[in-house]
């Protein structure tokens, strides 16, 4: 505060250009100089291995989600999850897949929830970020929906979207 209290005094008694423009560096160097000091890289190999933990999960299921998702893991006895990917298909660049998982693999998101695990791909996990994930079953059909917050725009017929 005292480098306000500085300034303000400087420009209220009209110094000369060179002085206050001393004086604005100055402020600079000493601010660069304690954020550069707060900022401290690790080697610390426990710190590295761990990863970042977020404020909210990559993808959320709803209640009618979960519940389905339950019923098609009791189902098959081997998998151990639902892994959810992207890959490129459609007329709008991107579509959802959805497997049974049997082994977590290599850069896999997992993200569990009321006992159920989803795998996020490696290359979803950007696309998929913030989505909640819905089941739907109506007279015709019966679907999981993905509100993905990411989308910037789908087709027509809702199978393919793009970010």
């Amino acid at each position: 505060m005292i480098w306000w209290t500085r300034f303000v005094y400087a420009v209220a008694h009209g110094p000369s250009k060179m002085n206050l423009l001393t004086l604005v560096q100055q402020q600079r160097q000493r601010f660069v100089g304690t954020i550069s000091h707060s900022i401290r890289a690790t080697n610390n190999p426990k710190l590295m291995k761990k990863p970042l933990k977020g404020r909210f999960q990559a993808i959320t299921l709803t209640d009618s989600a979960l519940q389905r998702a339950k019923e098609l893991l009791n189902q098959e006895p081997k998998a151990i999850g639902l892994r959810i990917g992207v890959r490129t298909r459609g007329c709008n660049g991107l579509s959802y897949t959805l497997a049974f998982c049997t082994e977590k693999e290599k850069g896999d998101e997992v993200v569990e929830q009321d006992g159920v695990k989803i795998f996020i791909d490696r290359k979803a996990q950007l696309t998929l970020l913030g989505s909640e994930m819905h089941f739907q079953k109506t007279l015709i059909s019966s679907e999981f929906i993905f509100n993905n917050p990411n989308v910037r725009g789908t087709c027509g017929c809702g199978e393919s979207f793009s970010v």
